[in-house]
């Protein structure tokens, strides 16, 4: 698993290929927890989620 810094790097790394719009509506979603919780609990997510993990 990356540290902390690892994680900020390809954050930024991924941020810097979007669009303004699409930066400030990621920004604007990674602030609010409650977005962010409803995002990742649901099936698709878990789905990529498994998949990264190397599970199916």
């Amino acid at each position: 698993m990356q540290n902390n810094s690892g994680n900020n790097q390809l954050l930024e790394t991924l941020m810097s290929k979007l669009g303004p719009q699409d930066q400030e509506r990621v920004k604007s979603l990674l602030s609010d927890k409650e977005a962010c919780e409803k995002i990742l609990s649901s099936r698709e997510a878990q789905d990529l989620i498994r998949q990264f993990k190397g599970g199916k």
